[in-house]
């Protein structure tokens, strides 16, 4: 493998320092569960689904995945540490002759939040305050924005995004963007431990769907939008919709918030089964709570925000588009809506939000030259609002740079293509993460929808992203504007199953300090 291929380090699991044992036996008699094998004197500290991450004293479980079952990886959890294995009727067959105790379930994945519950005691009162966010665009921004505001009211935070994960100043990469159930109560049973009073979550459809949150209740819930994406896991719309309804339900939420700002907000309004407000940015589309825009700026977007008594905050967030101020909109009323003082917000956000946002929007040029942006988003709805935003702020030509991830929803590729065509003057298609895909596949597709805009951006191809930005940077002159949306915060591209050290953010920065611009 060549040096600028090595595989990027796997970020950590972090799991409570400070966590009794708790007796198998009675884990067993706790959920009625059939065992094989003697419990007696057995202690679990944890609870984990990958045989790499086993500790001593772990619970390892095994469900079936796509191309083996967990229980094909018991010896080496064995020999990691783990005392005990759970899994199903298939993991238990295979696992004969294990001397571990094996407890058998119909559904390992169905009862993993639940165990992780018991085993890591999150079940009541686990913090202070819990929030989620989830939606198809806007759920990292919220909860970013949302932790940046409790901070300023002075509480100390945890946050799990897609980006990154927080414990009080610690900080680490994240993994998926809602950790498997097992790792999650983990985390919040780690941010317990080091005083955290409120954590913000970000939730994903598949998360609900694949059982990640279950065992929690959250304080408060969110729902940001809903666009065409992951239609490779959701057969259509509806039921993609279904997958994030799921959390507005008693078993996940005490109360919600909900975005008009796209038509799926009313839907979910109708079909929530706990009580919540909405909040519009939509000029013509009246909320509970309404936004209003005073100043798009390069380097914030400033607002108004008036609640449903007519009292109102005016403050700023610190990325450019009318799309943030709503998800900053959203992040202020999950706050109101857990019990804080609509007041006290406003003083604590009378200078602005102080926050940080990686790869969203993030403006990675400097003072003279173009001005270029690194983003994350993936979806034509994504790059609709992010360039509408960019031109907002420049006076010249936009210039977009985008690929596409391999080996996911390929039916909004040509979306992809066509927004991105229409809303910017020059476009760049290069390769982002291709996976197992040809990448010049993927972009012959991309290029087949740019080529259906109304109004086509002059075109260029080049399948290297070191050198598609250097030729969007040489396209571009003083006044001008260029997206590079995909690979956001990411510091890799995964090719063929290589995670290799990859940094649009520095890709950019070399590509503008080459000509001359610092």
């Amino acid at each position: 493998m060549p040096e600028d291929a090595l595989t990027a380090p796997v970020p950590p699991v972090l799991t409570p320092q400070h966590l009794p044992g708790r007796s198998l036996a009675a884990f067993v008699a706790e959920f009625g569960f059939e065992c094989r094998g003697v419990l007696d004197g057995i202690d679990i500290t944890g609870i984990t689904l990958n045989s790499n991450e086993v500790q001593v004293g772990d619970l390892f479980v095994g469900v079936r995945g796509a191309n083996s079952h967990g229980a094909d990886f018991l010896a080496q959890a064995k020999d990691r540490g783990a005392v005990a294995f759970l899994t199903d009727q298939e993991g238990a067959a295979i696992a004969t002759g294990c001397d571990l105790p094996i407890v058998v379930v119909d559904s390992p994945r169905g009862v993993l939040g639940a165990a992780a519950a018991w085993v890591y005691q999150t079940s009541d009162d686990l913090l202070p305050l819990l929030f989620g966010v989830t939606g198809t665009n806007g759920k990292t921004s919220t909860t970013y924005l949302l932790e940046a505001i409790l901070k300023q009211l002075g509480l100390v935070t945890g946050m799990s995004s897609t980006a990154e994960r927080h414990i009080g100043d610690l900080t680490f990469v994240s993994r998926l963007t809602t950790p498997e159930s097992s790792e999650l109560h983990a985390l919040l049973a780690r941010m317990r431990e080091s005083g955290v009073q409120a954590a913000a979550i970000e939730v994903s459809a598949q998360a609900l769907s694949q059982c990640r949150i279950d065992g929690l209740v959250f304080d408060v819930v969110a729902f940001t939008n809903l666009s065409h994406d992951h239609l490779d896991d959701y057969a259509n719309m509806e039921e993609y919709f279904a997958a994030k309804l799921a959390l507005f339900d008693p078993e996940h939420a005490r109360r919600g918030v909900v975005s008009l700002d796209s038509d799926w907000g009313q839907h979910l309004v109708e079909r929530s089964r706990i009580p919540v407000t909405t909040v519009s940015a939509t000029p013509g589309v009246v909320g509970d709570w309404n936004v209003q825009i005073l100043r798009e700026h390069f380097a914030y977007t400033a607002f108004r925000l008036t609640a449903p008594d007519g009292a109102s905050l005016t403050t700023c967030e610190p990325v450019i588009g009318r799309h943030m101020a709503a998800n900053a909109a959203l992040a202020i009323v999950m706050l109101v809506e857990a019990g804080f003082e609509f007041t006290r917000i406003a003083d604590a956000l009378r200078d602005g939000i102080s926050a940080y946002l990686p790869g969203r929007t993030e403006r990675v040029s400097g003072e003279t030259g173009p001005s270029v942006y690194v983003d994350f988003g993936h979806s034509a709805d994504a790059f609709l609002k992010t360039l509408t935003a960019v031109r907002t702020v420049t006076p010249g030509n936009v210039i977009m740079v985008f690929g596409a991830d391999g080996d996911r929803d390929a039916t909004k590729r040509h979306e992809m293509g066509r927004v991105a065509s229409e809303w910017s003057d020059i476009l760049v298609i290069t390769d982002h993460h291709p996976r197992f895909e040809d990448p010049a596949s993927i972009r012959a597709t991309l290029i087949e929808g740019a080529h259906l805009a109304e109004h086509e951006a002059e075109l260029y191809e080049v399948g290297s992203p070191e050198q598609a930005i250097r030729r969007a940077v040489s396209l571009a002159g003083p006044g001008d504007a260029i997206l590079w949306a995909g690979p956001g915060h990411q510091d890799y591209r995964d090719i063929r199953g290589v995670r290799t050290r990859y940094s649009a953010r520095a890709e950019a920065r070399a590509a503008l300090d080459e000509v001359g611009w610092v």
